[in-house]
């Protein structure tokens, strides 16, 4: 239904006015009912008499005719040159046009930015069939804590900065078939860390039953250290790079590191950031055991790992 926030009826209140004025009401009862003035009353009623399925509904204010307006044309002219990727001044000087009637139109195109020229990317969704096929690894720097910060406070001056005090690095592991996951945060994002953690997260797999065999990471250096790529060998597992700048190729993880951000790091005022790391192993617990995955059609990501499985539990 279409009405303007001023209205004083609905169609169905102006109906009813017609209705009673055919029905014998005066058209000054009516307008009174109606709580309306005269005028709109004898309106209504006229657009009530010229009949149409939409006669009770508000009419475009638009102009029917706009002599100004600038022609078909030369719009269809300004889109084609824009297209050519000429700029906005560009088209005017071309078309002989104030540059503000281009930019007017170029906004009414949806052309006023280059990027909408761009082909939008394809975004290729896939899960692997089976737990271990893939695990992806990826690592998320967190400001270190020393009282609340200006996320809760809004004070970015003072001593509720925390500036200068270092940094900690939430390092995760997700299993593509299963989205389950294996956090920890520790004090660095170099090989050595890094490296640990993908020896750490490989046997956690392993006692759940889950043999890993492909680990995709983005190119940072920890990831493409002699170090790391001797664990891996060692281990068995092959090791998938994603593309440079193409962060959505390892999006489970982003999406995680997204989800954990939200629901751990910044859902409550820690006052240390040995707080928030005593917060992440009941939050990952959670996330694993009990928390419904809309991905996974509300199941959480144990009862998905169990049913790839083929476990009862």
């Amino acid at each position: 239904m279409n009405v303007h926030q001023n209205a004083r009826l609905t169609p169905c209140g102006r109906a009813l006015l017609a209705e009673r004025v055919e029905g014998g009401w005066s058209v000054k009862a009516a307008a009174l009912a109606a709580g309306v003035s005269g005028r709109t009353a004898h309106a209504w009623l006229r657009r009530h008499r010229q009949g149409g399925a939409r006669r009770f509904h508000d009419r475009s204010s638009a102009p029917h005719h706009c002599p100004h307006a600038t022609p078909v044309q030369r719009v269809a002219a300004i889109e084609a040159l824009r297209r050519r990727r000429l700029s906005g001044p560009q088209i005017a000087a071309a078309l002989g046009m104030p540059r503000s009637t281009v930019g007017a139109i170029l906004r009414r195109l949806g052309l006023n930015r280059l990027s909408a020229l761009e082909p939008k990317p394809e975004i290729l969704r896939y899960e692997r069939a089976a737990p271990g096929e893939l695990i992806h690894l990826d690592i998320k720097s967190l400001g270190r804590i020393d009282g609340v910060g200006h996320r809760i406070t809004g004070n970015r001056t003072g001593p509720g900065r925390n500036r200068g005090i270092g940094w900690d690095h939430l390092h995760v592991a997700i299993d593509d078939a299963s989205r389950l996951a294996f956090v920890e945060v520790l004090p660095s994002l170099g090989r050595d860390d890094a490296t640990a953690f993908l020896e750490r997260a490989l046997a956690w797999f392993g006692r759940l039953g889950v043999t890993v065999e492909r680990v995709m990471t983005d190119n940072g250096s920890a990831y493409r250290s002699k170090l790391f790529a001797a664990v891996l060998a060692k281990a068995g597992p092959r090791h998938v790079r994603t593309r440079p700048y193409t962060p959505r190729t390892n999006g489970k993880a982003e999406r995680f590191i997204q989800t954990s951000l939200r629901e751990w790091a910044y859902a409550r005022p820690y006052q240390s950031s040995a707080e928030r790391h005593a917060a992440i192993g009941p939050w990952a617990d959670n996330y694993n055991l009990s928390r419904p995955h809309s991905a996974l059609g509300g199941k959480s990501p144990w009862t998905r790992l169990n049913n790839l499985l083929g476990n009862d539990s």
